[in-house]
This record gives C-alpha cells, sequence and structure tokens, in this order.
C-alpha cells in the first residue's frame, strides 16, 4: 500500500530523492560536452561577478538565459566544489520540485494518487537521470512544471484563481531557465482549458495585469540587462538562432526525423512505460485536471518533435504530466497483473545498462554492447522484484505492487550510481585524465581531441592547455583515447 500518512511520504520524497540525485555525486567529474561548459561559465560568473552576460573563455555565450549559471555561480560562492556547482543545485531543486508535484497532487487527487505519482516520476529513468546533471532540462522541467501546477483548481473551477499570480512568477522563472520554451509548453497545456471556456476569456485572465506583473518581474530585468550589455548580438545569438532557427535550420547539427522523441520517451519513463495500458482516454476525457495533463503532455512531445534540432532531454517536461496521469490511475481502480509484471521485468536493464554505461557515452552503444560478462546478481535481483511485483498484483493489490515497483526501481537506480560514477569518470570525462597529466602540463599541448574532452580538459585545466596551433609544445595530447605522443607515457580509456 502507499502510505497514508502525508509526513512520512515527505520524508521519503527528501531521503530517497537526496539518495538519488545527490549523494555520491562526487564520484564523477563532468561529463559530455555541456556539464563543463555550463560549469566553466557559471564559475567565470562567480569569480568576475558579472551576473548579466554569460561568458566562455571570456567571450559571451549567448546560447541560453542564467539561472542553471545564476544556482551555479551561487553554489561555487558556497564554496561547493568547483565540478558540482552546478550539478548539486540541480539535484536539490529536483526534490523541492517532487514536494511541490506531491502536494499540489494531494490536494486535488488524495494521498494515494499523490504518492502514486510522485514515486513513478522521482523514479523515472529521464527524471533520474537528468536530475544528475547540470544542465537546463531539469530547471526547465521544474520551473514550467510548478507554473503549470499553479493552473489546476482554475482549470476545474474559473473562480479558484488565487494562484494565477504564481503562476505568472513561475512561468517567468522557465524563461530564465531555457527561454521560451516555457510559456510555449505552458501555452499547448492552456489549451485544454481554452476547449471550454474560449479563447478570449483565457486570455483575458492569463494576461492580466496580477499575472503578466509577476511574470515581467522575474523575466524581464535580466533579458532587458543582457540586450543593453550585448546589443545586437543577444537578438541574433539568442532570441533568433536558439529560438527560431532552432526550429527549422539544421545548422545547430542536432538534426532527428521526427519520431525520434517516441524512443526516447518510452526509455524516459521506464520502468513505468507499460502502464501507460492502465489510461483510460474517457476517463481522462471526463476530467478537466486530467484533460489539462493530458495536453500537458501530448503539447510537448507535439512541440518539440516538429522542431528540426532535437536532443533527448528536451522532453522531460512531458514526464511530471504522464506520471501524474499513471498514479492517479493506479490509485482508482488499478491496473491487470501483466502490465506490472512487464514494468518490473524493465529492471533488468539495470544491471545490463551499468555494465555498459561507461564505454556507451565514451564510444557510443554499438562498441559497448554486448558486455564483456553479464552482471548475474543484478538480474537475480531484478528477477527477485519481478516476482514480487507480480504477487502483489495478481493478488489485487496494485498499490502495494506499484509501491514495491518504485522501491526496487530506487534501489536499483541508487546502485547503477555507486556502481557506475567511477567508471563513467575514467571513460566519459576528463577529470581523471585531467589528474594523471596535470603535473606535467606545462609541456603538453592539444590537438584532434573529442569535444567533451577539449571542454572537461578546459574546466579542469582553468584553459592552461593550450592547442597545439597556439602554443607547440614537447608533449602531443590527442587521439581517441586521449594519449601522449611520449611513448613513455599514454592514458587509458
Amino acid at each position: 500500500m502507499t502510505p497514508s500518512n502525508p509526513r512520512l511520504v515527505r520524508i521519503l520524497i527528501v531521503v530517497v530523492g537526496l539518495g538519488l540525485y545527490v549523494y555520491g555525486s562526487d564520484a564523477r567529474g563532468l561529463l559530455s560536452a555541456d556539464e563543463p561548459r555550463y560549469a566553466s561559465i557559471a564559475r567565470t560568473m562567480a569569480e568576475s561577478g558579472d551576473w548579466t552576460t554569460p561568458r566562455l573563455d571570456g567571450e559571451p555565450w549567448l546560447e541560453k538565459p542564467a539561472l542553471l549559471y545564476w544556482m551555479g555561480a551561487a553554489a561555487d560562492r558556497l564554496g561547493v566544489q568547483e565540478d558540482l556547482a552546478t550539478r548539486l543545485p540541480v539535484g536539490l531543486l529536483a526534490v523541492a520540485f517532487l514536494l511541490l508535484f506531491h502536494a499540489r497532487l494531494r490536494s486535488l487527487f488524495g494521498d494515494d494518487a499523490a504518492a502514486l505519482s510522485t514515486a513513478v516520476l522521482g523514479t523515472s529513468a529521464g527524471f533520474a537521470a537528468y536530475s544528475n546533471a547540470g544542465v537546463f532540462d531539469l530547471p526547465l522541467t521544474a520551473s514550467v512544471g510548478a507554473a503549470l501546477l499553479c493552473l489546476l483548481d482554475w482549470a476545474e473551477d474559473e473562480s479558484r484563481d488565487r494562484l494565477l499570480p504564481a503562476f505568472g512568477a513561475l512561468l517567468g522563472l522557465s524563461v530564465l531557465a531555457k527561454g521560451l520554451v516555457g510559456p510555449a509548453v505552458a501555452a499547448l497545456a492552456v489549451l485544454s482549458i481554452v476547449r471550454n471556456r474560449g479563447v478570449f476569456p483565457v486570455a483575458k485572465a492569463l494576461f492580466a495585469p496580477r499575472v503578466l506583473g509577476p511574470f515581467l518581474l522575474v523575466a524581464g530585468p535580466w533579458y532587458l540587462l543582457c540586450y543593453l550589455a550585448n546589443g545586437q548580438a543577444f537578438i541574433d545569438e539568442f532570441l533568433w538562432k536558439h529560438h527560431v532557427e532552432r526550429l527549422y535550420s539544421s545548422s545547430l547539427e542536432h538534426v532527428q526525423p521526427w519520431w525520434f522523441y517516441l524512443p526516447v520517451f518510452i526509455a524516459a519513463l521506464l520502468p513505468w512505460t507499460p502502464l501507460l495500458a492502465a489510461l483510460r482516454i474517457r476517463e481522462i476525457s471526463a476530467d478537466s485536471r486530467l484533460r489539462f495533463f493530458a495536453y500537458w503532455a501530448l503539447g510537448t512531445l507535439l512541440f518539440f518533435s516538429v522542431s528540426t534540432n532535437k536532443l533527448p532531454g528536451y522532453i522531460l517536461p512531458a514526464l511530471p504530466p504522464v506520471a501524474a496521469l499513471i498514479g492517479t490511475a493506479l490509485a482508482r481502480r488499478g491496473a491487470r497483473a501483466a502490465w506490472f509484471a512487464l514494468s518490473a521485468a524493465t529492471l533488468a536493464a539495470t544491471p545490463l545498462a551499468g555494465a555498459i554505461l561507461p564505454q556507451a557515452l565514451a564510444d557510443g552503444i554499438t562498441r559497448a554492447w554486448p558486455p564483456e560478462s553479464l552482471p548475474w546478481l543484478g538480474l537475480a535481483a531484478a528477477l527477485a522484484a519481478l516476482a514480487a511485483v507480480t504477487l502483489a498484483a495478481s493478488s489485487g493489490r496494485p498499490k502495494t505492487a506499484a509501491g514495491i515497483l518504485a522501491l526496487s526501481t530506487a534501489a536499483a537506480l541508487f546502485w547503477l550510481r555507486l556502481a557506475t560514477f567511477p567508471a563513467l569518470d575514467r571513460a566519459a570525462g576528463s577529470r581523471s585524465l585531467w589528474y594523471e597529466i596535470s603535473h606535467q602540463s606545462d609541456q603538453i599541448c592539444i590537438d584532434h581531441l573529442r569535444r567533451h574532452v577539449r571542454y572537461g580538459l578546459a574546466f579542469y585545466s582553468r584553459n592552461s592547455l593550450p592547442t597545439c596551433e597556439e602554443d607547440p609544445r614537447p608533449k602531443v595530447l590527442s587521439g581517441d583515447p586521449p594519449e601522449l605522443d611520449d611513448t613513455s607515457f599514454s592514458i587509458d580509456p
């Protein structure tokens, strides 16, 4: 059964959230090209005192707005370890959002629906993964998600509008998180209300001074100051290239087919994806609040699918509404035992992911598969979870089955952190590499390195490794995996 004590549920959210999103984060350094780039910008912001213009290597970097950089710069000022400065605030923000998510759903749907929905969201693969990353996707999801949660009362009854100013302020925060994406997602969700009330009544309410004022008060100052500091470059780079051109141009090199987000969404919702079968279209259509969640989720999927440029994290804002739909369905009437069993069976992917993830991130999944050895102990644990979930579901206890599945998933994800973070650091990051070569950094220049290695080394070395074209040095670091040209010294991946 789901816990009926709201205080106990909140404690579980904090404990499990900190365990999954925060604990052990220092076991790996910065990964991909994005984390070190954003961490560098945040560190520069903290050290320079310029909290207006994001800068990378001393030059304005106007791809994204400032919220993540502010979070990282504030953490840096508080003495947080430098490569955790952007990642740690994201993990804490994820926990805070889950608490808000639970509170809002509890006020509208009751204890069981709120607890189940929060369990689905908090242990979904996509939410857990991006709550561990110092990138923009979770801050966007949390801010626009919090804004839309404020509309649920109003979606049901237009006289219940006391949270509309909070909606405006939080939507402004989403604009600081990732530009105009937040208002676009919100507008598509609000179409569910427009369907019943018409365009003009909804627009009149949402563009009223009590809503528009908080929105502009939160979002406006940074946009104005950044424009004044950078002029036309802010318009051309930030607004045009990264808002308009992103929708149709291939110049950003993230082109994917229209169906890209279908498999991404299926993977991001694991292990709960099979429980989508528990949803009933008629039930959703009959409830204005559930219909609002459906428009929110489908609108997000549609908006990002029509864009030419696509990255997996873009789809993250669709997870909270889908989690709410699944949680409320499970609380009301449960689901077939077969769907629970299929969900639990997907936990077998966790030990397999642990076996291939480090190499997959470094070299691609085709090189990482098949794994050198199968994680038999992890597979046995997944089988035990499958048996327990199936037994509970087939005995007519769907809430118990969901609770076991949530706890088993949390345990599996926690194990995955402990087991893979050190290996990820060695295989797909640059921190270990920097530690190995830092004692002779004054003799090294870099040449033909992969992008994530270049950005990572730039962060950890504080740009002390020049390119060989800029400053030829006795030792050249190049290749994939990186190696020094001195045959007496090489770095293993």
